[in-house]
């Protein structure tokens, strides 16, 4: 019940000149130290008048009013007024929202006070004011003045100091956002599984048959069949030269030189043993090699 009362608006009542006309009540500020130059406070007015009293606007307070004392400013001025009237059976109830800003400062803590303000109603043919009682607070200082003890300084209004991480949160998303990015560019060129768009093409799936064979003249009489096969997949008929098959898929325009060599190869394994084919070292590591390029070329990669 205490917490409650502790964090809950300061409701006051106390030094309200009481009229039978007209109720006063005021919210005011949470707490009443802590604040600086250019710190704005919340105040709410209830002015609860009976019928037929009514409040007279003119004589609310002005926005930019600093009400001046033995000639010198409060310090603290009128930064917004609304109002807000909610009419019953009997009584007309206004609902008063002020704000201040402070304008002032000092190398030490000073009191300060939102001050009293004088609204007037009217009805039945006369006038009168209301008073509402002035609310005191402290303005602390910008910089400490002199040295500070941190044992002797810490109050239960001031809090944890925080740091705005918004920002680093916002370049780690973006971050790892890149990073998503990259691993699935990576995996989109190095990957063999076909569960990506266009990565289960006729040449994928001949590189995955091909990483299986041995480097034996069998396994390399296999994976020439093997892709024979994914060339006339490709080009949708049978592919016996350079030619016919860029004609229709000119996106393997940048293995042109290689499909020659591997026409020559496939020539000199079925049928012409001593044919050149311009291919130096092992020709099956050399298949696989070509095979993965046009299988990036299929993926559009090239």
């Amino acid at each position: 019940m205490l917490v409650a009362l502790a964090s809950a608006p300061a409701f006051a009542e106390d030094g309200i000149a009481v009229d039978p006309r007209v109720s006063v009540k005021t919210i005011e500020p949470q707490r009443d130290v802590g604040y600086s130059v250019g710190d704005i406070l919340e105040r709410t007015i209830i002015l609860e008048a009976k019928k037929p009293y009514v409040l007279l606007e003119t004589s609310l307070p002005i926005a930019g009013n600093d009400k001046k004392r033995r000639g010198k400013g409060s310090g603290v001025e009128v930064r917004d007024v609304k109002l807000e009237t909610t009419r019953g059976i009997d009584t007309t109830t206004y609902t008063l929202h002020l704000s201040y800003q402070v304008f002032t400062n000092n190398i030490v803590a000073k009191p300060a006070n939102l001050p009293a303000e004088f609204v007037k109603f009217g009805g039945e043919g006369k006038n009168f004011q209301i008073r509402i009682p002035s609310w005191s607070f402290r303005i602390s200082p910008l910089a400490v003045y002199g040295s500070v003890v941190v044992e002797r300084d810490m109050s239960g209004f001031r809090g944890p100091l925080t740091l705005d991480a918004t920002r680093h949160h916002q370049l780690l998303w973006v971050a790892l956002g890149i990073l998503a990015a990259s691993l699935l560019g990576l995996l989109y060129v190095l990957g063999t599984s076909s569960w990506l768009p266009r990565m289960g093409g006729p040449f994928a799936r001949a590189y995955r048959d091909l990483k299986k064979l041995p480097t034996t003249p069998e396994g390399l009489s296999h994976g020439v069949s093997r892709l024979h096969q994914a060339f006339n997949v490709t080009a949708g008929n049978s592919v016996f030269d350079r030619t016919a098959f860029l004609s229709r898929k000119p996106g393997f325009a940048p293995v042109g030189h290689e499909i020659d060599q591997f026409f020559g190869l496939s020539r000199t394994v079925f049928f012409e043993p001593t044919a050149p084919h311009g291919i130096d070292g092992d020709a099956m590591a050399w298949l696989r090699k070509f095979c993965r390029r046009c299988r990036d070329c299929e993926r559009g990669l090239k």
